[in-house]
């Protein structure tokens, strides 16, 4: 690569015309300190950016694919089994790759083709990549794989993982989830349409949820033994937000003091983690990359309840957040408000 290369690294974004790969292209369009070079979509290619995506401010044409070749990072919002597919030409071409799908979440290929129903093309890329909490995970500066978890599951792993590390609750979390109607994406079907999701909540997934085995192997490898999770999301009307409460029960003497001591410590240095003095609305994080976390004891159950913007720091902002991370830049680059739509 060539020192200018170096000095101000060039980004390409994949899927770049789907909710969260439009929202990717709005904070990477103004980042401070990279350079947004290539932009793909088969269904649009050929047009400018801000042609397809309402809303965008970039003029860069989308491509049908990325030339790996002049990037030094490509970050994927491509559809699950498609960042698979192409992740070793991206890597041969010596890019980084960070990834928003689930194709490189779970390290297990039995688990990959359990949850998302078909063999993983490259299952040895699954034993180098880091699944990427920035806050929690100690590991990823150099590595050339880094797998966001999904929107469910990082509220669940910032909401739960200090108390997992430190060993202050037993190893069985129960997690209910919320989330906004944009999780299904651009395409989404009939069952997302107005009339069929108004003044209504629907629990979905309720036998299992391919998120459910990401928050397990976090928190089980933060925890250093196996953590069970039983979780269920749902549907509710609104365009933006996740919102899980988890019920944990905290090993014997162990008080809401301590647990807030430890909570404070691992995200004293964040500046997106936020712990409230009460639960806080999905609104608040809207649109943002933070989260906002509260904890309090009912009887013997520790409930800890957290809010985020599910294309915020559920994808768009939390790939730029581990961009930042990977390149060793500020956290908070490039990180501002996310666009408007949807």
């Amino acid at each position: 690569m060539t020192s200018a290369r170096e000095a101000r690294p060039r980004i390409g974004v994949a899927g770049a015309t789907g909710y969260a790969g439009a929202e990717l292209v709005g904070l990477l369009v103004d980042h401070p300190a990279v350079e947004l070079a290539q932009v793909s979509s088969r269904t649009h290619a050929g047009q400018a950016h801000r042609e397809a995506c309402r809303g965008s401010n970039c003029e860069l044409t989308l491509r049908a694919e990325l030339d790996a070749t002049e990037l030094d990072v490509v970050v994927s919002a491509l559809p699950a089994l498609e960042a698979a597919a192409l992740a070793p030409a991206w890597l041969g071409a010596g890019a980084l790759l960070i990834d928003v799908s689930g194709d490189f979440r779970l390290r297990d290929p039995l688990l990959y083709r359990r949850w998302y129903g078909a063999d993983h093309p490259f299952p040895e890329l699954l034993e180098d990549a880091v699944l990427a909490v920035p806050e929690l995970c100690p590991k990823g500066s150099g590595a050339r794989v880094l797998a966001l978890p999904g929107c469910f599951s990082t509220t669940t792993i910032l909401a739960c993982g200090p108390a997992a590390r430190s060993h202050l609750v037993d190893a069985d979390v129960v997690v209910d989830g919320k989330t906004g109607i944009s999780g299904a994406g651009r395409g989404a079907g009939e069952a997302y349409l107005f009339s069929e999701l108004d003044e209504s909540v629907l629990a979905y997934a309720v036998g299992g949820h391919r998120h459910q085995p990401e928050m397990a192997q976090a928190l089980s490898e933060l925890a250093g033994e196996e953590v069970a999770v039983t979780f269920v999301p749902h549907l509710v009307p609104m365009t933006r937000g996740i919102s899980v409460t988890c019920y944990l029960r905290p090993r014997q003497g162990v008080s809401r003091e301590r647990l807030v001591e430890v909570y404070q410590s691992a995200y004293r240095d964040s500046p997106f983690v936020h712990l409230v003095d009460q639960p806080a609305p999905t609104k608040l994080a809207s649109r943002t990359n933070h989260c906002f976390i509260h904890l309090a004891l009912q009887g013997p159950r520790l409930v800890v309840s957290a809010v985020l913007d599910n294309l915020g720091r559920g994808a768009a902002g939390q790939a730029v957040q581990v961009l930042n991370w990977r390149l060793g830049l500020a956290p908070a680059a490039g990180i501002g408000r996310a666009p408007q739509w949807p």
